[in-house]
Formats: C-alpha cells, sequence, structure tokens
C-alpha cells in the first residue's frame, strides 16, 4: 500500500537520489536544454531540506511498504505577468522509483497535490513536461490537465 504524506528530513537522502534520476533523465533527453552539476543529489538535499517548513511550498512523499516511491515538489505561485498565469499552484518536480512506476504512485502523489493546493487557494495547477516525456504527458492528461503552452529553445552556440 502506498502512503502520501508530507516530506520530512528523514526522507531527504532518499528523496534526493530520486531527483538527481529526474535531472539525469532530463538531461538525457536533450544535453544542451537541461544541465547537470556534479553531485545533484547533495544540492536537491540542500535545497529541500530548506524548503520544508515553508507553508507556500508543497513536498510530497509516497511511501510503499515503509520505502520512499516517489515524490513531488510544487509551490504555490502568485500572479505572473510574464506568463499570464494568475495565482495558481505549479507541480516542478514528479518522479517514481523505476520499480514502483505503473501502480498509481505518480497519481497519488498528484491527486494529494490538487487537494493541497485546493486548500492553499489555488484554482489552478499548472506542471511542465519535457518533450519527450510522453508517459508523463499521458498521466497529466488522463488526470485531467490539458496542453496550454509548448517551450521552443534555440541553441546559440
Amino acid at each position: 500500500m502506498t502512503v502520501i504524506r508530507d516530506m520530512t528530513a528523514g526522507d531527504l537522502d532518499a528523496v534526493s537520489l530520486l531527483a538527481e534520476q529526474l535531472v539525469l533523465l532530463h538531461h538525457s533527453w536533450d544535453t544542451t536544454r537541461f544541465f547537470t552539476t556534479p553531485d545533484i543529489a547533495h544540492g536537491y538535499h540542500r535545497f529541500f531540506g530548506s524548503q520544508l517548513k515553508k507553508k507556500e511550498v508543497l513536498l510530497l512523499t509516497a511511501e510503499t511498504d515503509g520505502v520512499v516511491a516517489g515524490y513531488l515538489f510544487g509551490t504555490l505561485e502568485s500572479r505572473d505577468w510574464a506568463k499570464l498565469l494568475d495565482a495558481h499552484g505549479a507541480v516542478h518536480d514528479l518522479f517514481v522509483a523505476a520499480g514502483q512506476r505503473k501502480k498509481g504512485v505518480a497519481q497519488a502523489l498528484m491527486a494529494e497535490a490538487k487537494v493541497r493546493f485546493a486548500q492553499l487557494g489555488a484554482t489552478q495547477v499548472v506542471l511542465y513536461s519535457a518533450a519527450s516525456n510522453v508517459e508523463g504527458q499521458a498521466l497529466f492528461k488522463r488526470i485531467g490537465y490539458r496542453p496550454t503552452m509548448v517551450e521552443m529553445t534555440l541553441d546559440l552556440e
């Protein structure tokens, strides 16, 4: 059984390793658009640790049989004139460990995020998905998200 709960300091080691996998996956899809750095997990450990107590930050952990199976990182955002977005919830990271995929973990994380963002007063949730993330996009569409923007990148070097 999978339990979705608030991330704790005790989850940071496991979640940071998952976040590193997410970064490396994006980088493998497009090495010029998605950067990588040495010691990604350490950077995420420090960053997520600094975000744990912030009320406008959503850090959720999916736990299956006592093991961290996935995580979600989101924030409550104010109106953004550059993006023409009113105040909203933003899902920045969603990642499920390879052995836990296709078991409803990502859908459970997204369902809890929807509830939490609504409790924080958001009337929309927005996310971005890598063009190569076909499986993720299928999930997002299945749970009610609709495509609204396409990011385009031009390398100048």
